[in-house]
């Protein structure tokens, strides 16, 4: 199932305030960024799209190429501690370490990473445990070298489900955590595109922008042909 309203999250939470870089909590400025020219990204895309499938080769996370950027989702069930929710497993370990690896000393690449939760219990349990989860992974990352200029966090809770909550299944898959690989200036020219007022006209099937929660910012970039 295509994740297309990732990147849309990604962008509100730093647009809205409620993110930005964990340290600051502050909100991002709005401006307007150039973005690099596509054959740019597409270059970067390319460079990394077979890196970061090696990374996580023999894994159960998932992987996908989108129109400016990479995802890469990892499910709850298989990576954390059903006993200790917000525990990763000894497993989980070895797909971001290979990934941090690969990152780590090219300083032009942005990292965001996002925690979902099903819709099961308290809203604001739900945020706060996938808060944890995604922080989790973010630890890894940072363990690698990566600085809070290019690596970014938040939790979701079950604002963003990729499928419906009626069902065992649909529930297991909005259980997740996604990481998301662009360059630097694509990443930083994206929050500033869909920062702007004018970006809700092009929303689709998601509700409108608010200050305090812009959900539907751009319902992420399309996936590129043939993926």
């Amino acid at each position: 199932m295509p994740f297309n309203k990732t990147l849309a999250i990604a962008l509100c939470v730093l647009i809205s305030g409620c993110s930005a870089f964990e340290k600051t909590e502050k909100p991002a400025p709005k401006k307007v960024v150039a973005m690099p020219p596509p054959a740019v990204t597409q270059a970067w895309l390319d460079v990394y799209e077979p890196k970061v499938r090696e990374a996580i080769k023999g894994t159960h996370f998932e992987f996908e190429r989108r129109e400016n950027l990479l995802v890469v989702t990892a499910p709850v069930q298989g990576s954390f501690n059903p006993d200790r929710p917000n525990m990763m497993l000894p497993s989980t370990l070895s797909p971001l370490s290979r990934m941090a690896k690969l990152l780590e000393k090219d300083e032009s690449i942005g990292v965001l990473i996002l925690g979902h939760a099903d819709s099961s219990g308290e809203a604001k349990a739900n945020q706060e445990l996938s808060h944890q989860r995604a922080r989790a992974f973010t630890s890894i990352f940072r363990l690698s070298g990566l600085k809070q200029n290019r690596l970014m966090v938040k939790g979701l809770g079950s604002d963003m489900p990729r499928a419906a909550n009626d069902s065992q299944q649909g529930r297991a898959l909005n259980r997740r955590v996604e990481i998301l690989l662009t360059s630097k200036d694509t990443l930083n020219a994206l929050i500033a595109k869909y920062s702007q007022p004018a970006a809700a006209t092009a929303v689709a099937a998601v509700k409108p922008v608010t200050d305090k929660n812009a959900k539907a910012v751009a319902a992420a970039e399309k996936p590129a042909k043939g993926q």
